[in-house]
């Protein structure tokens, strides 16, 4: 199942667990569920949707891979960074399915991180019995 995952900013992480958790169907018992990023510029983790938290992402993100750093890429479209922080996030995420509901921790949420936008991108679900 394909979810679109909308932002307004060029960095941005998004909560998708209730739409990934909509996706998972009622009849898996025991499973796992993944969801995947089929974009170059954008990730997907798990982690606490908390608001000074998700900042605190962005913020390290620009520490770690800054906007301007002098990429070579930077000649063709202006996104080197954009590319490199996706690769440091990762493209996918698999959580485990119990009872036909993702089996998170207490805080765990799947986020998407945008890293080039905005834009709206999709975010792939598959869910896969044990």
């Amino acid at each position: 199942m394909s979810i679109q995952v909308s932002t307004s900013e060029r960095v941005a992480v998004v909560d998708v667990t209730a739409k990934v958790a909509q996706a998972v169907p009622d009849d898996v018992g025991r499973g796992v569920c993944t969801a995947f990023v089929p974009h170059t510029t954008a990730g997907v983790v798990v982690n606490e949707n908390e608001t000074r938290l998700l900042g605190d992402v962005e913020r390290a993100l620009d520490r770690i891979v800054p906007r301007e750093g002098g990429y070579e890429h930077d000649t063709i479209d202006d996104n080197a960074d954009a590319h490199l922080r996706a690769m440091l996030l990762g493209e996918s995420v698999s959580v485990p399915v119990v009872d036909g509901e993702l089996d998170l921790g207490t805080w765990q949420s799947i986020l998407f991180v945008e890293c080039d936008g905005p834009r709206t991108r999709s975010l792939e679900v598959t869910t896969a019995p044990a």
